[in-house]
Formats: structure tokens, C-alpha cells, sequence
């Protein structure tokens, strides 16, 4: 239980303190929106590095190089844990929102973090709700920040379950601008939380990002389920991870 309650003092503290620098920040925008972009992610990013510190995260990551550094991309993961966003997050090389579920944005001054960092909400049982978000998510790839979605729409909660199908819609991102998608694959995330909750254990998770994903360069019948296709690759990826040590 220290572990969990030194994360929440981290993350509390964070929000509260971070209060004045969201105000500095609006104003530093004023003058140079993309000074103010960076400060916003770099900052944030080393905030998770710590959460993932305290919380004891050895990470192993796998294929750092296929991660582009000068172009937007749309991230697509599986999803079992809270984690998954800290981890990834903060290892992102360029201005990155990810898509959460509209519930997120009820929550004081981490919907204001969220939404500082072009984050989206989707309303997943409204489908013209949903769409609008899906189109967002396109302007701000076409205006080069980078997306991150996991396409299960959901936490997948039962261990060692496979993953959840892929929401095909969500693919409509990287289809509508030809980015590149980088197939995200995390192993053993919920061993640090949901497995034993409330506990926060120290545990090791592997992340391994795939080559990049061209639609424009696949196949007429992969472009059409480009979602199965990039679970497929995830896959693939997840079951080379049964053969590595993570303890």
C-alpha cells in the first residue's frame, strides 16, 4: 500500500501545484503557442517518469527505431492497465493526445491537463458524438500532433485474455491522412495495478513498438479491416513476448 499511496500523493500534489503553471502556461501561449506545447508534454512526461519510478516499472522497450521522430503518427495499442498511458506517454517524441472515454473529462484539472494536451473525449454510445472526435483527432494529425488510441474501447480486465476485437472506426484516423500507425504492444501492465488492486507492485513490462503501417501501401482487403490488421500485427508481437523473461 506505500507504493499506492505515494503515487496518489505524487499525482494530487502534481494537480494542485500545477494550478499556477496552467495559468502561466495560457499566457505563455499567448505569445508562443509551441514553447508552451512542448513545456506542456515534457513536463507531464517527466511527471508519469516518476509515477513509474515510485511504483517500482522496470520497463523493457523493443523497437524504439521504428518510432518516427519528425512526423505525426497514430499510435494503436492493446490495453490492460492504467499504466499503458503513462508508459507510452511518456516516452512519446513529439506533441501526442490520446483518446479517452468522455467520463475523463468530468474530472477537475486532469480534464484541463487532457484537454492542454490535445487530448480527445469519445463518446462511445453516441455515434455522431463519436465520429465528431474521430474527426478531430484528423485535424490534429493533418496539423502534425500525433494521436494515440486503443482500439479495444476499453480495458481488457480478464488476465491472459486475448484482445478484445478492434473498433475498425478507430482506424479511420491513419486511413483519412495516410500517417503511419505504430502497432504498440504492452505486456504484463496490470501486473503494477489491476491484478492486485489496491496494491501498486513493482513489476516488469515489456513495450514494443512495431514497424510503421502505411495503409496506402497494404493490401485492397487489409485496407478495408484495417483494424483486424493491426491487431493481427500486435499479436504477433505479444506472443514473441511469451518467449522473453519479465521478471
Amino acid at each position: 500500500m506505500i507504493r499506492f499511496i505515494i503515487v496518489v500523493i505524487v499525482v494530487v500534489g502534481f494537480l494542485i501545484l500545477s494550478i499556477p503553471i496552467l495559468i502561466f502556461e495560457w499566457i505563455l501561449g499567448k505569445f508562443n503557442p509551441r514553447l508552451r506545447d512542448i513545456s506542456s508534454l515534457r513536463l507531464v512526461q517527466n511527471v508519469f517518469k516518476l509515477v513509474l519510478f515510485v511504483s517500482g516499472t522496470k520497463a523493457t522497450i523493443i523497437g524504439a527505431e521504428n518510432v518516427p521522430q519528425n512526423e505525426a503518427v497514430l499510435y494503436v495499442g492493446n490495453h490492460r492497465s492504467f499504466f499503458d498511458i503513462l508508459l507510452t506517454y511518456s516516452r512519446c517524441p513529439g506533441l501526442t493526445g490520446y483518446v479517452a472515454k468522455d467520463g475523463m473529462e468530468k474530472i477537475p484539472l486532469l480534464s484541463h491537463w487532457m484537454k492542454r494536451l490535445y487530448c480527445l473525449f469519445l463518446n462511445r454510445e453516441d455515434i455522431k458524438e463519436g465520429l465528431k472526435t474521430i474527426l478531430k483527432g484528423i485535424e490534429q494529425i493533418k496539423a502534425g500532433i500525433s494521436m494515440c488510441i486503443f482500439p479495444e474501447g476499453t480495458r481488457n480486465k480478464v488476465p491472459d485474455a486475448p484482445m478484445l476485437p478492434f473498433k475498425e472506426g478507430s482506424l479511420k484516423m491513419a486511413e483519412k491522412t495516410g500517417c503511419a500507425i505504430i502497432p504498440m504492444a504492452i505486456t504484463n501492465s496490470a501486473e503494477i495495478f489491476e491484478n492486485h488492486f489496491p496494491k501498486i507492485r513493482s513489476a516488469h513490462v515489456i513495450l514494443q513498438y512495431g514497424k510503421p503501417i502505411y495503409p496506402k501501401e497494404l493490401s485492397k482487403e487489409d485496407k478495408k479491416f484495417l483494424g483486424a490488421y493491426t491487431q493481427k500485427v500486435i499479436q504477433g508481437m505479444l506472443d514473441e513476448h511469451k518467449t522473453l523473461s519479465i521478471k
